[in-house]
């Protein structure tokens, strides 16, 4: 039941997220645990998804619809390949 009240806000803030500068993202869910998820996202930079990610106005979302902040971890990308 976490997952999807979670995701219901994840769905409703698209468009903040993509005006704030988030340009793509990935789920992805705990093969023993579908309430825990891991969602990695590209930014047009680390300091935009920092501040959406911390912003009042997104508390203020998740506090309405009983939410909690999830763990942040912000990294920067040194490498990306195909193979």
């Amino acid at each position: 039941e976490a997952y999807p009240a979670w995701k219901a806000i994840f769905d409703q803030t698209a468009d903040l997220r993509k005006q704030a500068g988030e340009i793509s993202y990935q789920l992805l869910r705990y093969d023993n645990d579908t309430n825990k998820i891991v969602h990695f996202s590209e930014w047009s930079s680390l300091d935009k998804a920092r501040r959406f990610f911390e912003s009042p106005e997104l508390a203020e979302i998740r506090r309405r619809a009983g939410v909690k902040a999830p763990h942040f971890m912000y990294l920067q990308e040194i490498e990306r390949g195909v193979l």
